[in-house]
C-alpha cells in the first residue's frame, strides 16, 4: 500500500488547509494549524525518549489534544495506546506493564490516577515521562502539553507505514481480561478508504465525536476525517442535552453512536427544542439495535440516513455495511432492515461451522473475515492470536449467517447463545421481540441455570417512563410472536444496565447474579 497516518495528514494538508479541521470549546484549527502543531509536538515526543517503535499510553478525554497527539506519535515513529481512564489504577498498571510504553500523556480528569501509576510501574522497573495535556498549566514538576509544543523544534516525518504498528487498543472487555489489539498503519488506512467507499466521513461532514478516546469508534472517524479534511466537532464526552445543542449550533450532519446513545437522545425532554434537521448520517453499531428502537430513531431524525456498521477492533474495525435504503420499502418487507448489511469493499466474509467449513446460505455459524484491515495480531499473546487468526482469517466469535444476496444477520455472541432443553435460542431475537412492546424501553436477555432445562432464557427490561407491565403479560406477548421454547421464562424489571464504557450492556455482570463468577 506504501501508505501510513502521516501520508493522509499531509494529503490533507495540500488540499483543505485552511478548513476548519477541529472545534472544542472556544478552540478552533485548521488542518495547516494542526499540521504544524502535530510536527512540534512530533520533535518534543522525540527528545522526550519516544524513538521507533515505542510506545506512547493516553489517559485522555475526548479534546482535539488527542487527535493531535495521535498523528504526532506516527509522526515521530511510535505507537499509540490509548488506555481507559474507568478502569483503576491497578488496572492500569496491568496494562501499562503489558505494552511498556516510555510516556504516559494524562488530562485534567486523569492527572491525579495518572501521577498514582506513574509512582506504581516505577517500583517495578518502569520509567514514565508524565505530560499534562489539561486546560492549565498544570501542577509544578509536570511537563506541559503546550509547552512542550511552543518550545520544540518540528521534525521530519518518520514515514511509518503498511505493516508498522500504528496503535494498540485493549478491548473493552466485554468477554475478560483486556487483550492488547495492534493495527498497523495498512489496516487504518484500508479501514478509512472502506469507509470512505461506503459514504462515511466524506469532505463535506461535520463529524462530531464525543465517543471515548479508549474505544477505535473514536479513533476510526478522526482517521477518516484526517484523510479527507472533514470538520470534526468534538465533545470530552456524551452529555445528550449538550449533545443536541451542538448539533445545533454548529449544523453536524455526521455522528456515530451507539444505540443507547440514539435512544438518550430521541427521549431526551428537550428533543424538540434543538434543530437537528442537518444531521444527513447517524451511523450506528458496537451493539445490536431493536427494530422497535430503530424505527423511533428514524422518526425523530427525518432529514437523516441510518447505516449500520458492524466490525470490531481486531478489524480496524469495519466488516460490514447496511445503507439506507435497506431499511425501507421493498427490502423492509423481506427483512434485510433486520441485517447487519454486507461485507464492505475489500473485505471476504464467511459463515462457518465448528470444524472451519463454510456452511450454506442460512445456516447459523461464526462470522469470520479477512482483509488489509485485519489486525495483526494480540500484543504478547501468541497463542490467543493463533486461536484468533486461522489462515489469515479473523473469527470474531459472532454468531450469524448470510442470505443468498450476501446480507449478514446476526444472531448472538457465540458465547451469549442460551441452550434450553438443547434447543438454541439466539439473545438478540427475544430482545426484539420484547422491545416491540409499547412499555418496554430496553432489554436484555441472557441464559441462567434451570435444573430441568439446563439453561433458561431470562429478560432483563427497563420501562418506558410511566410504562407499566408485568412479567406475565411480558411473556404472554412474547409467546404470540416467537416460539415458546424462545420466550422469557422469567423477566426482572431494572432501572439501568452495566455498561462498559462504548455503551455495550455487560451480560456477564447480569450473569455473575446467578452463577457468581
Amino acid at each position: 500500500m506504501y501508505m501510513g497516518v502521516t501520508a493522509m495528514l499531509k494529503r490533507t494538508v495540500q488540499t483543505r488547509s485552511k478548513d476548519t479541521a477541529t472545534v472544542f470549546g472556544n478552540r478552533r484549527q485548521t488542518w495547516a494549524q494542526l499540521y504544524e502543531r502535530v510536527q512540534r509536538l512530533a520533535g518534543g515526543l522525540r527528545s522526550r525518549g519516544l524513538g521507533p517503535g515505542d510506545r506512547i499510553a493516553l489517559i485522555m478525554n475526548n479534546c482535539d489534544r488527542y487527535l493531535e497527539t495521535s498523528l504526532a506519535t506516527a509522526w515521530a515513529g511510535g505507537v499509540v495506546t490509548p488506555l481507559n481512564g474507568r478502569w483503576s489504577v491497578p488496572e492500569l498498571a496491568d496494562a501499562i506493564e503489558d505494552s511498556t510504553p516510555t510516556v504516559l500523556m494524562v488530562d485534567d480528569s486523569n492527572l491525579a490516577p495518572g501521577q498514582e501509576l506513574v509512582a506504581l510501574v516505577k517500583k517495578k522497573g518502569i520509567n514514565l515521562h508524565l505530560i499534562y495535556s489539561g486546560e492549565a498549566e498544570g501542577p509544578k514538576g509536570v511537563e506541559f502539553y503546550e509547552e512542550i509544543i511552543k518550545t520544540s523544534a518540528p521534525v521530519e516525518d518518520a514515514g511509518r507505514m503498511d505493516d508498522d504498528l500504528f496503535t494498540i487498543f485493549y478491548t473493552g472487555g466485554t468477554t475478560g481480561r483486556s487483550k492488547g489489539v495492534m493495527l498497523s498503519h495498512g489496516n487504518i488506512v484500508s479501514c478509512v478508504l472502506q469507509s470512505m467507499a461506503e459514504g462515511h466521513f466524506l469532505e463535506t461532514a461535520v463529524y462530531f465525536n464525543m465517543l471515548p478516546t479508549f474505544h477505535l469508534s473514536s479513533m476510526w472517524p478522526y482517521m477518516a476525517t484526517t484523510c479527507s479534511g472533514a470538520k470534526n466537532i468534538i465533545q470530552p464526552g456524551f452529555v445528550p442535552e449538550d449533545v443536541l445543542a451542538m448539533i445545533d449550533k454548529e449544523k453536524v450532519t455526521e455522528a456515530l453512536l451507539v444505540p443507547t446513545m440514539v435512544q438518550m437522545l430521541i427521549e431526551h425532554p428537550n428533543f424538540a427544542k434543538y434543530n437537528t434537521s442537518t444531521f444527513k448520517r447517524i451511523i450506528y453499531g458496537a451493539a445490536p439495535i431493536t427494530e422497535a428502537l430503530l424505527d423511533r430513531a428514524v422518526k425523530a431524525f427525518p432529514s437523516a440516513e441510518f447505516v449500520q456498521a458492524y466490525g470490531m477492533t481486531e478489524l480496524a474495525p469495519l466488516a460490514t455495511t447496511l445503507q439506507f435504503r435497506y431499511l425501507q420499502g421493498e427490502h423492509r418487507k423481506v427483512g434485510r432492515n433486520r441485517s447487519v448489511g454486507r461485507p464492505t469493499f475489500g473485505v471476504e466474509l464467511q459463515i462457518v461451522d465448528e470444524n472451519d467449513k463454510e456452511v450454506a446460505r442460512g445456516t447459523v455459524g461464526e462470522i469470520k473475515v479477512r482483509g488489509p484491515n485485519r489486525m495483526l495480531g494480540y500484543w504478547n499473546r501468541k497463542e490467543e492470536t493463533a486461536a484468533a487468526i486461522v489462515d489469515g482469517w479473523m473469527h470474531t466469535g459472532d454468531g450469524g449467517y448470510m442470505d443468498e444476496q450476501g446480507f449478514v444477520y446476526m444472531v448472538d455472541r457465540i458465547k451469549d447463545m442460551i441452550i434450553s432443553g438443547g434447543e438454541n435460542i439466539y439473545s438478540v431475537e427475544v430482545e426484539n421481540c420484547v422491545t416491540q412492546h409499547p412499555a418496554v424501553s430496553q432489554c436484555a436477555v441472557i441464559g441462567v441455570p434451570d435444573e430441568k432445562w439446563g439453561e433458561r432464557v431470562h429478560a432483563f427490561i427497563i420501562l418506558q417512563p410511566g410504562g407499566k407491565v408485568t412479567q406475565d403479560e411480558i411473556i404472554a406477548f412474547t409467546r404470540e410472536r416467537i416460539a415458546h421454547y424462545k420466550c422469557p421464562r422469567s423477566v426482572e424489571f431494572r432501572t439501568a444496565f452495566p455498561l462498559s464504557g462504548a455503551g455495550k450492556v455487560l451480560k456477564r455482570e447480569l450473569r455473575k447474579e446467578f452463577t457468581g463468577k
